[in-house]
């Protein structure tokens, strides 16, 4: 959004007292009116228009502002309805459900919370979602560690560490084809990258996790109740893998996101279709409503009731006026001025990584929202790794580290709010044991101080 930059930039002081304004009213509407952010955010807006007012801007240089900041986002828009899509079809043909079996099959032995943190991730990665991870498996987790007098802290730890891997690292997340798509970066590229700060987080998470597991063995009437109804609810199949495998098919053959997220949900249809799941009409609704199931276990109907472009409104709507918001910060000059008085500082690989981190982090801890944690410090950054002849993949992976994973670590923000109330555990008092959200914002740093795993451009 730097091309939207007027000719004449505010005072420093001006554009920071701005910048303070905008932070301040949002922080007030989500951590105490408890508001969606998109009210702040379009109060935001108003705000920025009667500052362009007093700047002299027309409304037409304004409107063209936010028309400019809401179309880099339409790529992101895009593929959100293709991820509601996808979903619903994977759990129509029983992909997801398929996929939540191996994670209960595999639940046994003593490393109870590393047992956890395992099988959290594999279906965060799954579902894409870490609030959806979190409000069934981790419910139904905490209630077997309560019947083995295991710590609900640790327990809601390792259950918000593996969420937030697979919020990470899942090409259904909406953050993680936020954070790709805001800074022009291929999904599976970026995914790969993550890897070098991921895969050692999640290691060293597993062995902290086994360390602190109550040695005895996992045994739950609640657990094996929910994978029985998985088992009976007709939904998995042999063919339920098919599109899993057609996702990593055109993962390897490097398809575009768009294209591999449309071919596996158009092959998941019609498997559901052949098979007799609902009937076509019924089927092809739930592109939009989503699929509901009808098991006879209430929780596994929780677990598998999502999907559609419906459910991805709310994001898209937010996505939409937080950038309309993030053209008006460039086009009236506020964002340019401050990044005009720190580019100086922002020339090494050391100095880029840190402010990109630590932007993305204050943003979470201000405002408490990790998609303007991952718009505003993307949009801020991406012409300053430009300059500096480093890839961007570089900027959406510090994005990922420092800013989807930090979100559920603040106890006022969506996620904190969100996470405390499902699980019945202040972020307090699970936050030390958060691992892997911990880890993962070091590790970037790490890599940013030593210059390890940072690409330069081709």
């Amino acid at each position: 959004m730097l091309h939207l930059q007027p000719k004449n930039l505010p005072r420093l002081m001006e554009s920071v007292s701005m910048l303070a304004v905008i932070v301040i009213l949002i922080s007030y509407f989500i951590i105490e009116l408890q508001s969606v952010p998109h009210v702040p955010i379009l109060l935001a807006v108003l705000i920025m228009i009667t500052y362009g007012f007093v700047r002299k801007f027309s409304f037409k240089h304004l409107q063209e502002g936010m028309v400019q900041g809401a179309q880099s986002g339409m790529g992101a828009v895009l593929i959100f309805f293709l991820i509601g899509i996808l979903i619903s079809s994977w759990m129509a043909s029983g992909t997801i459900p398929a996929l939540m079996d191996v994670s209960f099959a595999l639940a046994g032995g003593s490393w109870f919370l590393a047992i956890v943190f395992t099988i959290t991730a594999i279906t965060g990665v799954a579902l894409g979602s870490s609030f959806t991870t979190s409000a069934t498996l981790g419910v139904a987790f905490l209630g077997v560690a309560q019947s083995m007098d295991a710590s609900l802290a640790m327990t809601a730890g390792a259950i918000v560490s593996g969420a937030f891997f697979g919020d990470k690292m899942s090409p259904l997340s909406d953050t993680t084809n936020l954070a790709s798509t805001v800074v022009k970066v291929d999904l599976f590229e970026h995914i790969k990258n993550m890897t070098w700060t991921t895969v050692p987080a999640f290691i060293i998470s597993f062995i902290l996790f086994a360390a602190l597991s109550p040695q005895k063995q996992v045994e739950s009437e609640n657990l094996n109740t929910i994978h029985q109804a998985l088992n009976d609810s007709g939904l998995i199949h042999w063919s339920s893998w098919i599109p899993v495998l057609v996702l990593l098919a055109m993962t390897v053959t490097k398809q575009p996101a768009f294209v591999a997220l449309a071919v596996s949900s158009i092959t998941a249809t019609l498997i559901a279709g052949v098979r007799g799941v609902l009937p076509w009409g019924e089927l092809w609704s739930t592109w939009f409503a989503g699929y509901s199931a009808s098991t006879n276990n209430e929780m596994v109907n929780e677990m598998l009731s999502r999907g559609g472009i419906e459910s991805m409104l709310f994001t898209i709507s937010l996505v939409i006026i937080a950038l309309a918001l993030g053209g008006l910060l460039f086009v009236t000059g506020v964002i340019p001025a401050v990044l005009f008085h720190v580019q100086r500082l922002l020339q090494s690989v050391r100095t880029i990584t840190l402010s990109t981190a630590f932007t993305a982090i204050g943003i979470n801890v201000f405002i408490g929202e990790q998609y303007l944690s991952i718009l505003l410090t993307g949009e801020a950054y991406q012409d300053v790794y430009d300059r500096a002849k480093l890839a961007r993949k570089n900027l959406s992976r510090t994005l990922e580290d420092a800013g989807t994973v930090i979100n559920p670590l603040v106890p006022w923000s969506v996620c904190g709010v969100f996470l405390a109330d499902v699980l019945g555990v202040a972020v307090i008092d699970y936050l030390p044991f958060a691992f892997f959200c911990l880890l993962s914002p070091i590790l970037t740093i790490i890599y940013g101080l030593t210059g390890k795993t940072i690409t330069k451009q081709a």
